[in-house]
């Protein structure tokens, strides 16, 4: 669209759209109008199923501003169009944080609820403002708001849009709105409510019959009734009864269970601030950003988005992360560092409390509650984008589905030269024009046929069932032939590759600047007193739950490592005392006496640690700290945990063992998960309000370094089988984790990602600083002790069906992984965007990456065509099991919302499964597709012939045809299940592939010969002549023969011989084609494990060649079939035999063996491609002239890869200077993405 002025709304995020504006125009509504009476409505269905039209059709185009009507276009792939509505709001102010000045005595209350018209109410309401004209319209849940500072709509998310920072969100917003703020903003942001309206089945009803494929099919049942084919008519009316009646059925329970989860508990009355003192009960759905609630003791579940500025919650939220694990949220802070820089829900979501979730218990201290301030509500809280991503998700990205309308349309361009040859033959003949009208559209409605959404939805259907069976669950069955074409899956380390506990190897104190030598045990006497165990013991976020310790599972090992106790005041303590009791941890008291004998009392008093404060882990800082004060000590003490880097940095220099990094070398290469601990005297001056207020950074700072504590993260069991089925399979695996660099690239080695003899290059990125340019150094890890043997015999068995994976072999040697980090990923992506393609094609570790970066890896992914599998435990990878072509959630839970597929199974061996069920689902949408499409033409060729007599199918002819053997064929023919193992060939994503489209031509041509062959055969016999109720063919008795004298269809010329001699070879062509295009191996198991399938062609097989050879009167009769001689029956069993036979030979020979294996074969997954070794060339050459010769014939020579990492790959494989040489550095202001020394 050229013309008109254009918005960009959403710039920059996910939904991005294009705005157009338009105004209704009278004399375009008055032409549609015309049109639509003398189209008999269709021209208002095109509308209807057109936006773009629709709007265009009746509008003129305007101002975005002065537009009545939107028209919204997304500017992703897709390109949807969207129409909207514009309203006028009148409201006192132009913005939901403008600032009133409203005086006290302007009480709401002046205007009249009963006046009816909302705009009448504001007038009421803010009588002392002239109000001011809001544009704006909804889309997709949503409100856009029009500002005339911008000149474009916004939407308002919630108190972030302020861009307020921690500080002031204590100072300014920490007292509450008053009641007249409280509706002002109401009127921008509505009720605080995630409404799934669940609409009535009259709608519903009417959504589904307006789509073009019901529009098509009413069309034909009209059509066929005219023609007197009322029971044809009636089985497809019921079968689309029946489809609708499904349909609706699904929609609406899941729009009911969409409902029902988010309803629950959504609105409930909350105690709200209403100034400093002022408390008022309020119902949930009032909220408005900015409004302060009270969060009661005991615990509430969350009816919007706040963040916590007094007091400590725990909060369990599975709901939106599933994981189970109790999360401990601590107040904002209030000073320091933290609290001048800018609220941002991501970045502070220990402080943040989400829509949802549910707070299991709240922590406080005498005189003060526990409060939060509203950041947002209803459909911009975390849970409501949830919400709206299930309403209205992106279309299903798949080639398939585009081709199978590219296919349609081909069909019915044959239905338009079988329609004009039916035309042109009929007026030839002097054919009545009602009968040319109804048999020319009568080709077009046999050509597409009716029962094809359903037959290709059976597969998807079985296929969700097998795999319901195996523990996946699936919320979208669609993205099901999605996973048969993945050729990267991106896989979460903790949890997933590894066991989801950590179990505690041992520790290594430091002690004077230097480390003692390891121990396993925590637990003795001797460091019942060490800061090392009083750190372990307190440094956590655990809490006790209904009597049981519960939080992060790490916390857990190591607390639990120690053997102390953790005491918790009940409510009545905190009350009673002031300031707050603190959570309480001691050593067994056992253990306590012996640990010093000298003075028992004292050192078991001071053996007690109370935990003042805490400030809870956070991803970004890669740490948590605590303030404590042990029982009888005038000081306070401060202890850390966190990643052993970044608790290095932040300790004196001394305390840190010269021997740290080589340390923590040896471990992370091993496997081991490795956390530091440190520890600080802080100044007996600080008062414990004082530390309340102070920030983390003022006491993360000087620390003395305690040591380390090593952790085993055992790989699970079926890791390593699950990885080297993958890779047999010529799916590439990546690891995704927030884990230690070097930790990952163990873990990667010892699970089979990265092979012993393959070289791994660290792809080290800084950020620019001061002068210097944003640079990478690229880093060779030392390999371990090669074990070349193994991995080698491995890949020569595996690959040594596939020629191109052998030729892979000859080059092991230089074969490379990058491993990338999140830092390094961040400053790539920003700095070097010309790398991180290539980075990204032979990347395999990506470590210490953020729940974001885990998005955009799959997003970059994506851009260069790998088709995207992402595995997770569902915890901090939601973004990421979303984004994915196919996300596997491993959840207790029956479904996720955050991923379409989910697992039972707590491990990866569900991947391979989803994969192969994927492949085998394709596979038989394929088959259905091409046997359908051959059904249609098949029909066509039979009656285009019958035709050219003046003749045509009977009505129980096409009924037999489209019911007995059509719908039973294409429903059993799905049933095959999925191949026992991945094979290393993927199917075709395209219905538009040379394969297929060879398939089905040549199957088209063979019918087509043999009908034509039968037609001609059958006039040519001796006893051949125009068929009467008087002929004699079969020499049976005219007595006999007297049975199928009258008939109603005898104007119709239905009985004559050759409509039976089409009907019977065209029924057993039908079967033959089912039967060929049934593919098993390797996708799908063998049709003869498939019994209803099986059964059913036995059947009709039997059935078709009883009725041929032996007839019976009744049943020739019902079918309208003649008496022929038995010569010509036993001429027929051969044409049909021979038939059979040519389509075997052809499918065998020609697709699967000369076109797929030898020319079509290159263009399948080379993830990798290398060329042979030098030695191997000519015996290669000397194999490889018919392949050659055949790829010249289908003009496939030098054709470059379809697929970009590919074409990447066999650029990269030219380029002499990557990947880059060891230790050289690539600064961000070298213009090409070429690296060479210096670089």
């Amino acid at each position: 669209m050229k013309t008109g002025e254009v918005k960009i709304i959403n710039q920059g995020l996910e939904d991005e759209m294009e705005v157009w504006g338009y105004q209704p125009c009278l004399w375009k509504r008055i032409l549609v109008g015309m049109g639509a009476v003398c189209t008999g409505g269709l021209l208002l269905l095109l509308l209807y199923w057109l936006p773009e039209w629709g709007v265009k059709g009746t509008c003129t185009h305007t101002s975005v501003r002065n537009a009545h009507t939107l028209l919204l276009r997304s500017t992703d792939e897709f390109k949807q169009w969207f129409r909207a509505r514009v309203h006028v709001m009148l409201a006192p102010g132009g913005k939901p944080f403008d600032s009133l000045d409203l005086k006290p005595k302007a009480q709401l209350g002046n205007g009249e609820h009963g006046i009816g018209a909302a705009d009448e109410e504001v007038r009421g309401k803010f009588a002392h403002r002239q109000p001011d004209e809001i544009h704006y319209f909804t889309h997709h849940s949503t409100k856009y708001y029009w500002n005339d500072v911008i000149q474009n709509f916004e939407f308002y998310k919630g108190l972030e849009d302020l861009k307020v920072s921690c500080a002031s969100i204590h100072s300014d917003h920490s007292s509450g709105l008053s009641k007249t703020l409280q509706e002002y903003r109401a009127l921008f942001f509505g009720e605080n409510e995630i409404a799934v309206r669940v609409p009535s089945i009259f709608i519903l009803l009417i959504k589904e019959v307006l789509n073009p494929f019901y529009i098509f099919q009413l069309f034909s049942v009209i059509l066929w009734s005219a023609e007197d084919y009322y029971y044809y008519a009636t089985a497809i009316v019921l079968m689309s009864v029946i489809s609708i009646a499904t349909s609706l059925y699904t929609i609406k329970k899941q729009y009911v269970m969409l409902h029902d989860m988010v309803a629950a508990h959504s609105v409930l009355r909350v105690s709200v601030c209403r100034g400093n003192k002022d408390i008022e009960q309020a119902m949930s759905t009032e909220l408005v950003p900015g409004d302060v609630i009270i969060i009661p003791a005991n615990g509430m579940i969350m009816p919007c988005d706040a963040v916590l500025t007094h007091g400590t919650c725990i909060v369990n939220e599975s709901m939106l992360t599933g994981e189970s694990v109790p999360v401990t949220k601590t107040s904002l802070p209030s000073s320091g560092e933290e609290a001048a820089s800018s609220y941002d829900m991501e970045e502070h979501k220990r402080h943040t409390l989400f829509c949802g979730t549910q707070v299991i218990q709240t922590r406080f201290y005498a005189g003060e509650l526990v409060k939060a301030v509203v950041v947002r509500t209803g459909f911009s809280t975390e849970k409501g984008q949830l919400v709206r991503s299930i309403l209205y998700p992106k279309p299903t990205d798949f080639k398939l589905y585009h081709d199978a309308y590219l296919f349609l349309l081909c069909l019915v361009g044959v239905a338009g030269i079988g329609f004009i040859y039916t035309i042109i033959l009929s007026i030839m003949n002097k054919v009545p024009a009602k009968t040319i009208i109804i048999e020319s559209l009568d080709i077009v409605t046999i050509t597409v046929p009716p029962a094809l959404p359903a037959a290709m939805t059976a597969g998807i259907v079985y296929a969700q069932r097998r795999l319901k069976r195996v523990g996946i669950f699936c919320i979208s069955p669609q993205r099901i032939n999605m996973c048969g074409q993945l050729n990267l899956v991106c896989f979460d380390k903790t949890g997933t590759l590894t066991e989801d506990g950590l179990d505690l190897w041992g520790i290594q104190r430091a002690e004077d600047g230097r480390f003692s030598p390891p121990e396993s045990e925590v637990a003795k006497e001797s460091l019942v007193n060490s800061a090392f165990v009083a750190c372990m013991a307190t440094c956590h976020s655990l809490t006790k739950i209904e009597g049981e310790l519960s939080g992060d599972p790490l916390d857990l090992k190591m607390f639990n490592a120690t053997g102390w106790i953790l005491e918790e005041p009940t409510e009545e303590e905190t009350a009673l005392h002031n300031p707050i009791m603190p959570t309480v941890v001691r050593p067994p008291k056992h253990t306590v006496p012996e640990a010093n004998q000298n003075n028992p009392l004292t050192q078991n008093m001071s053996c007690e640690i109370g935990i003042v404060r805490q400030f809870p882990f956070s991803s970004a800082l890669q740490r948590m700290s605590v303030v404590v004060r042990r029982l009888g000590e005038k000081h306070m003490d401060a202890y850390l945990k966190g990643a052993p880097e970044v608790v290095a940095s932040l300790c004196k220099q001394h305390t840190v063992p010269q021997s740290f990094t080589e340390t923590l070398e040896t471990y992370t290469r091993q496997g081991f998960r490795v956390i530091a601990l440190a520890h600080r005297q802080l100044e007996s001056k600080l008062s414990w309000h004082k530390v309340q207020s102070l920030s983390r950074d003022l006491i993360e700072t000087n620390m003395d370094f305690l040591g380390l504590i090593i952790m085993q993260n055992k790989i699970k069991e079926e890791t390593a089988g699950v990885l080297q089925e993958l890779q047999q399979a010529n799916i590439r695996t990546l690891m995704v984790t927030g884990d230690n660099m070097l930790t990952a690239i163990s873990v990667a080695r010892d699970c089979g990602m990265i092979r012993s003899h393959e070289k791994v290059i660290i792809a080290d990125a800084v950020p620019p600083k001061d002068l210097y340019p944003a640079s990478i150094t690229w880093r060779y890890t030392d390999n371990p002790a090669p074990t070349n043997r193994d991995s080698q015999t491995v890949e020569i068995h595996l690959d040594e069906e596939e020629e191109v994976c052998d030729r892979q072999v000859a080059l092991q040697e230089q074969s490379y992984h990058f491993a990338v980090s999140g830092r390094s990923f961040a400053v790539i992506t920003e700095h070097f965007p010309q790398l991180i393609q290539k980075l990204v094609l032979r990347a395999t570790v990506f470590a210490r990456m953020a729940p974001d970066q885990k998005t955009q890896l799959v997003e970059v992914l994506q851009s260069i065509d790998y088709t995207v599998g992402m595995c997770g435990d569902g915890a901090n990878d939601c973004g990421a099991l979303k984004r994915a072509h196919s996300g596997i959630s491993l959840s207790e839970l029956e479904a996720s919302v955050a991923s379409p597929f989910t697992s039972s199974t707590a491990n990866i061996s569900c991947v391979p499964n989803l994969i192969r069920e994927g492949r085998a689902a394709l596979i038989t949408s394929f088959c259905v597709f091409k046997f359908m499409a051959l059904y249609s033409i098949i029909q066509y060729l039979s009656v285009t012939l019958l035709y050219s007599i003046l003749s045509n199918l009977g009505d129980f002819q096409f009924l037999f045809i489209d019911i007995a053997i059509i719908l039973i064929i294409a429903f059993t023919m799905s049933l095959n299940p999925a191949w026992k193992e991945l094979v290393w060939r993927r199917p075709p994503s395209s219905l538009i592939s040379g394969p297929l489209l060879c398939s089905v031509l040549t199957q088209i041509i063979t019918c087509l010969v043999f009908q034509v062959l039968a037609f001609l055969l059958v006039r040519q016999q001796s006893w051949y002549e125009m068929w009467t109720p008087q002929s004699d063919a079969c020499n049976v008795s005219s007595s006999g023969l007297s049975l199928n004298v009258t008939s109603p269809h005898d104007h119709k010329n239905i009985k004559n011989y050759e409509n039976t001699t089409l009907f019977y070879v065209s029924s057993f062509q039908y079967l033959a084609v089912a039967i060929v295009f049934s593919k098993g191996k390797p996708f799908r198991q063998p049709s003869y494990k498939n019994w209803p399938f099986m059964l059913s062609c036995m059947c009709l097989y039997t059935f078709l060649l009883f009725i041929m050879l032996y007839p019976v009167p009744a049943i020739d009769s019902f079918l309208e079939i003649v008496c022929v001689p038995h010569d010509w029956r036993v001429t027929l069993v051969i044409i049909v035999t021979v038939n059979a036979a040519v389509s075997f030979m052809l499918e065998i020979l020609i697709v699967d063996i000369v076109l797929w294996r030898l020319v079509f074969r290159a263009n399948q997954g080379v993830n990798r491609p290398s060329e042979p070794s030098s030695a191997d060339a000519p015996q290669v050459a000397n194999d490889r002239w018919g392949p050659s010769f055949l790829s010249w014939l289908f003009c496939r020579n030098n054709k470059p890869p379809t697929v970009r990492y590919m074409h990447l790959a066999l650029e990269l494989q030219d380029d002499a200077d990557w990947p880059p040489k060891p230790s050289t550095v690539t600064c961000a202001s070298d213009p090409q993405s070429r690296v060479s020394n210096p670089l």
